[in-house]
């Protein structure tokens, strides 16, 4: 969502589409626990560490701050960030998506340590937003 919410502030994009309005959510959008890709890489690496260290214990743990945003906070912190609004285009619901998805990071922070650096949404949004301007300046 973030990457395609940023793709048409930059122009990359005519509208951004919202699947759904009605869910059981405060704005009626759905809710996912978006994470920043520094906290994703940093959370892979201390599982790796772990692995290395005991390469026959297993672990399967939630990657993610525990607690979400709906879509439409992602796009106004889009609008928020490049101080534009993006166009929204209102769309039924997709088979299957679920009201809210927010992961339980409490055993990866107490099994490895692991503190995520970039909770923040505009945060997130800004490092998006540089990250495409990089991608355009490449060609």
């Amino acid at each position: 969502m973030i990457k395609v919410a940023v793709e048409a502030a930059l122009g990359k994009r005519d509208k951004v589409a919202v699947f759904g309005t009605d869910f059981g959510t405060a704005d009626g959008t759905g809710v996912r626990d978006y994470i920043h890709v520094s906290d994703l890489a940093a959370a892979h690496v201390k599982a790796l560490k772990a692995l290395i260290a005991d390469p026959k214990r297993c672990h399967t743990l939630n990657c993610g701050y525990g607690r979400g945003f709906s879509v439409l906070q992602v796009l106004d912190a889009v609008d928020r960030v490049t101080n534009q609004k993006i166009t929204r285009e209102l769309q039924g619901r997709r088979a299957g998506d679920p009201d809210s998805l927010i992961s339980d990071n409490r055993a990866i922070m107490d099994h490895f340590g692991w503190t995520p650096q970039y909770a923040d949404l505009d945060t997130i949004v800004a490092h998006a937003l540089a990250w495409e301007r990089q991608l355009e300046e490449r060609g």
